[in-house]
């Protein structure tokens, strides 16, 4: 790909080398497994994930997932390609997408960004709905998914330093200088969300408008806006019931599920040595995320749905999605990420509430930083909304995207 001239799209089709697959099979036969204390039950998952839901998917991993399969389904179903491009202030970089577009005259280009644990895949359940919907009257989209660099087949970056802002001027030279949509919408869950917040406010001439179904914030500082502290100090009084239930989730997380966070900003690499080994040390660390984050009671990943998300990070080695955390919070400028958590941008925000979602706070709170025209809550779904429940997520993309407000931003 370093030979090929800048913004130049190559084909491509997914592929896993045998050598790779052989040896994922004999780990998983010489794996080994901790023991279950006897006074934990069967669906308590506070010490983190079952032993016996990791030994059945490490077996059907080793003797029945026929990746081969599935590898040909995924390149039927994505138009996918590589792209060197020059981002600035860093130097070259390969990105890898898929983009899938409509044969409708007013489609509405939307890039859709990704999260960890998952990957370019996530779109696997909606490009199509998106792209081609049933009633010609209906808001369709060029859909452009670009793998965030380091997750499933995109190309790791070579050097330290690549984080969400980084990321989002690459995937503004791909939408722009590649592919040639001057005006686009975006979606982003977990580390998409972040993405795009700061696509939006590098690039507010190209990005008209936004969605997001994960928006992590803070309340605004009590001198600044009094109203919404006193509203959070009276929260058992002036709380919807979603909001305090939101207020739970991010508590929850904060004390039960952030430990991944901790060491995955702080030394990725010595963690990569175990993760980027070991089928089943992936397996079960993505494995608890997955039945965490879901809306469980709703929605069953099939055993092939887990393996292949897993399977888009055993493939890198692992290390390269858990060090774009370390990335991530090492940023620095007026862009980075932790000024995007606290900084408002204008262009125009439509939000989608999934209720097993850990990251979407208050009203008040995001209307601190974020120009919110939509905003509409589910009684189901939870972190992977694009995984766990599409229709809903694709309907709201329709609504919002086909609204007034977005026609005249995408106009004007």
């Amino acid at each position: 790909m370093s030979d090929n001239p800048p913004n130049r799209p190559i084909p491509y089709s997914l592929h896993i080398d045998d050598a790779l697959l052989d040896l994922t099979k004999k780990k998983l036969d010489l794996a080994r497994f901790p023991e279950e204390q006897g006074d934990i039950g069967d669906d308590d998952w506070s010490q983190g994930a079952k032993v016996k839901v990791v030994k059945r998917l490490a077996e059907y991993w080793a003797n029945g997932y026929d990746w081969r399969a599935e590898e040909a389904r995924i390149n039927a179903e994505f138009n996918q390609f590589k792209v060197q491009v020059d981002i600035p202030g860093y130097g070259p970089q390969v990105l890898h997408y898929a983009h899938q577009t409509s044969s409708q005259p007013n489609a509405i280009p939307l890039v859709f960004v990704q999260g960890w644990p998952g990957s370019f895949l996530e779109a696997r359940k909606i490009i199509q709905p998106l792209t081609n919907p049933p009633n010609p009257s209906t808001q369709a989209f060029h859909v452009i998914v670009p793998s965030i660099p380091g997750f499933g087949p995109g190309d790791p970056p070579a050097k330290s330093g690549f984080g969400p802002m980084l990321t989002a001027r690459a995937f503004k030279i791909l939408m722009v200088d590649v592919l040639g949509y001057k005006r686009f919408v975006t979606q982003g869950g977990d580390w998409g969300s972040m993405i795009t917040r700061s696509m939006a406010m590098q690039y507010p001439k190209h990005v008209r408008a936004c969605h997001y179904n994960f928006f992590p914030c803070g309340p605004p500082p009590w001198y600044k806006a009094p109203l919404t502290m006193g509203r959070l100090i009276l929260s058992s009084y002036l709380y919807t019931n979603r909001e305090l239930d939101s207020i739970k989730n991010m508590q929850y997380y904060q004390k039960e599920q952030g430990g991944y966070l901790k060491q995955q900003s702080t030394r990725p690499q010595s963690l990569g040595f175990g993760l980027g080994d070991s089928p089943i040390g992936l397996l079960g660390w993505l494995v608890e995320k997955f039945h965490e984050w879901m809306d469980v009671a709703n929605y069953t990943m099939p055993d092939d749905e887990v393996l292949t998300f897993v399977m888009m990070h055993w493939m890198q080695g692992a290390t390269p999605g858990l060090r774009y955390y370390k990335m991530a919070f090492a940023e620095e400028g007026e862009f980075s990420i932790r000024e995007t958590f606290a900084r408002y941008f204008d262009v125009p925000t439509g939000l989608s509430h999934f209720p097993k979602e850990f990251a979407m706070p208050p009203h008040d709170w995001v209307a601190w930083v974020a120009n919110v025209q939509f905003r509409r809550e589910h009684d189901r779904g939870g972190h992977f909304a694009a995984v766990e429940c599409p229709e809903l997520l694709v309907q709201d993309l329709r609504d919002w995207f086909s609204s007034e407000t977005v026609k005249k931003a995408m106009q004007g």
